[in-house]
């Protein structure tokens, strides 16, 4: 979803069907609670991270070898929906992987660190690689043969990942799968697990914070990349792919690293209700730097690197708050897909505004439309205040 915002950008794409279509990659995720008990209940969560993470780099390797088709746009989406699917059960189970192996102190602290690391492929993904990608593209003087070599590097990363967690991930005592007699015995489950979570306390208002927490940063991601990219003519900064791809790779890297680990190290010491709030501010309010980019568009690179890096500390800094609160949420026997559930939830938060983003920015521009994405995130203060929140969940016993 965010390597083929950029892909498409210079592919000539334009940002109503960018964000329209790479939006309903988050569908996957949306619907995954749907097979999460599977995933529960067949095998090992270690035997679906592993598997999963081949298939991806296979897919991968589709899209490398697809860019240059005339009907690429429809041939990769393809590829890309095959990569969510797989991403979004990947999910399901190292979710699962990580609240089997450690306590709930132990899930506060290293939350973090998880965000972070999450974070980091992420910036490998859309930052190192684009690097590599854009340089590519001066060399090679093709924007197809570019992101082909751009997705075999991928590929080739996602497939020896597998064969080193084959090698070196643990085998907890409680990962474990059961046998299932039936399809019968399956839908019961997952029915049951459904009915279960819904039981919670104020899950409807738990879940509608998960809609909108990120209302505004569902339609700012979509369009940073295109906006960065675009010609100053069109309202853009007029940087190059490899310019993105350095941004995303350096400063932003590193300060969104320090955000997450903060963020993981400050709820572990006062608890997650305690810096909720300070954690919603620094997630959301940094957004306004584009509003600056796009009102004066300054020249100096270092201003744009200073800029995202703000925003970047304030999203791994924020972001923190929503892991915990999913987990929170998700505590009791079925965790692993009540996890799902609220992944699930997350994802249906992106996709819907994601998905109108690109149609909007082209109607508004891009300097009324992040002042609208600054508006967009007071529902998701409206809602802080009601939240079902422990004052000791996360903190340190």
């Amino acid at each position: 979803m965010t390597v083929s915002v950029i892909m498409y950008k210079r592919m000539e794409i334009s940002n109503t069907d960018i964000a329209l279509f790479t939006s309903w990659l988050y569908l996957p995720w949306v619907i995954k609670p749907i097979w999460s008990p599977i995933v529960d209940i067949i095998k090992t969560k270690r035997f679906w991270i592993i598997s999963m993470q081949l298939l991806i780099g296979l897919a991968l390797i589709g899209i490398a070898l697809t860019t240059h088709l005339p009907i690429f746009f429809m041939v990769t989406l393809f590829f890309f929906w095959i990569v969510a699917f797989a991403s979004a059960t990947h999910d399901i189970a190292a979710d699962g992987f990580y609240m089997l192996g450690l306590d709930q102190h132990d899930q506060a602290w290293f939350v973090g660190v998880r965000s972070t690391f999450y974070r980091i492929a992420m910036i490998t993904g859309s930052g190192l690689l684009v690097s590599v990608a854009g340089y590519m593209e001066t060399f090679t003087n093709s924007v197809s043969l570019a992101w082909s070599i751009y997705f075999l590097l991928a590929a080739g990363i996602l497939i020896s990942f597998s064969l080193y967690h084959k090698l070196i991930l643990p085998f907890p005592d409680s990962d474990e799968g059961r046998l299932i007699q039936n399809a019968s015995d399956i839908y019961k489950e997952f029915v049951k697990l459904i009915k279960d979570f819904f039981k919670k306390d104020k899950i409807v208002l738990s879940v509608t914070f998960l809609l909108f927490y990120r209302f505004g940063e569902a339609q700012l991601v979509k369009l940073v990349s295109p906006f960065l990219l675009d010609s100053r003519e069109a309202g853009g900064m007029f940087l190059s792919t490899s310019d993105v791809g350095f941004i995303y790779g350096t400063v932003g890297l590193i300060l969104l690293s320090a955000g997450g680990i903060l963020g993981g190290f400050l709820t572990a010491k006062n608890g997650l209700k305690f810096w909720l709030f300070p954690m919603a501010i620094a997630m959301n309010l940094p957004n306004a730097v584009y509003v600056y980019l796009s009102y004066f568009q300054p020249e100096p690179f270092w201003i744009v690197i200073s800029c995202v890096g703000i925003e970047q500390f304030g999203y791994g800094f924020g972001f923190t708050a929503y892991m915990l609160f999913m987990i929170m949420i998700s505590e009791g026997k079925h965790k692993t897909a009540h996890f799902a559930i609220t992944t699930g939830f997350m994802a249906l938060g992106m996709m819907l505004p994601g998905m109108f983003s690109g149609w909007l920015q082209e109607q508004i521009g891009y300097q009324y439309f992040f002042i609208w994405v600054l508006l967009a995130t007071i529902p998701g203060f409206i809602l802080l205040p009601f939240l079902p929140i422990d004052k000791n969940f996360g903190k340190k016993k």
